[in-house]
């Protein structure tokens, strides 16, 4: 055997042993992971599949299910509010990603900080602040009276728990959109004013379209967690509206119908899984792809 010939072989098997000890790291490095998954998401899934499917007595059933026809009006009345919120973060969520995507980098992560700021708040402490502010006796309300204005109730209204969501959801709209729109390619702005598009026909033509799967990053975003939750409508509603996260709250607070909550729950997360392999269909993957 030639000199190249053995020094090729060392090479190789150098090479298969290099490739052996990272692949047995990267299992190693995977087991804290992999742990966290079975016990924090696969058994608590199992759980809530478990108790769908069963009664107080642990025999199977599907009566369950079939109850939740019930809960029919509830559940249009969370997408309603939920489809409200999403548009109107998107209303303004889209121009303001725009807005910051053209300022100077030092500018831009200005905006982009004190836009992350809120959310480095507690969901409740989020919540309580806009209580004081819409409540009865609140800012807004004192302040309307002071320029002569009839005194306003905004808590216990639709406009409130909806407030409350674009609140809170906004930066989740704003963030997706305002990656997207800074990672198009100067170049194909530059090529529309050359052809003689003005502001108003690049961001129509060129911007918008490149940014859609932003747009559809944002809208999953927004509206999963806004048809789930239970403390804005709570706090902000004032007990005036029962949407489905409201209802799963409270069947899960009694041990009698904890198999009902836990069937609202399953259909809700098949109907969002569903909603987000729709979304994936969609996007595209570069920034715009939501991975589950």
């Amino acid at each position: 055997m030639s000199n190249s010939a053995k020094v090729r072989k060392k090479v190789l098997a150098a090479s298969s042993k290099s490739t052996i000890e990272r692949s047995w790291l990267a299992r190693i490095a995977a087991c804290p992971h992999i742990l966290w998954s079975v016990l924090f998401i696969i058994a608590p899934l199992m759980f809530v599949a478990y108790f769908a499917f069963t009664d107080s007595a642990g025999n199977f059933t599907f009566e369950n299910i079939t109850n939740l026809t019930n809960y029919g009006e509830t559940f249009m009345l969370s997408v309603f509010f939920s489809l409200i919120a999403t548009v109107v973060c998107i209303i303004i969520g889209y121009p303001l990603a725009y807005f910051i995507a053209r300022l100077k980098p030092r500018k831009q992560k200005l905006f982009i900080l004190l836009l992350m700021l809120p959310m480095w708040i507690s969901l409740l402490i989020r919540t309580y602040s806009l209580m004081a502010l819409l409540d009865n006796g609140g800012i807004v309300s004192t302040f309307l009276v002071s320029l002569g204005f009839e005194k306003l109730s905004f808590i216990g209204t639709g406009g409130a728990v909806i407030l409350g969501m674009v609140y809170d959801y906004l930066p989740y709209m704003v963030l997706p959109i305002y990656t997207t729109i800074s990672k198009i390619d100067v170049r194909c702005i530059e090529a529309a004013a050359d052809l003689g598009c003005n502001g108003w026909q690049t961001v129509k033509n060129v911007v918008f379209p490149l940014s859609v799967p932003g747009i559809i990053s944002g809208v999953t975003m927004v509206f999963v967690p806004s048809i789930s939750t239970f403390y804005i409508s709570q706090k902000l509603g004032g007990g005036a509206f029962d949407l489905i996260g409201d209802t799963i709250e409270r069947q899960f607070q009694n041990k009698l119908t904890y198999h009902t909550g836990a069937a609202i729950s399953l259909v809700m997360m098949i109907l969002i899984l569903i909603s987000l392999a729709v979304m994936n269909r969609f996007s595209d993957n570069d920034g715009g792809e939501i991975i589950v």
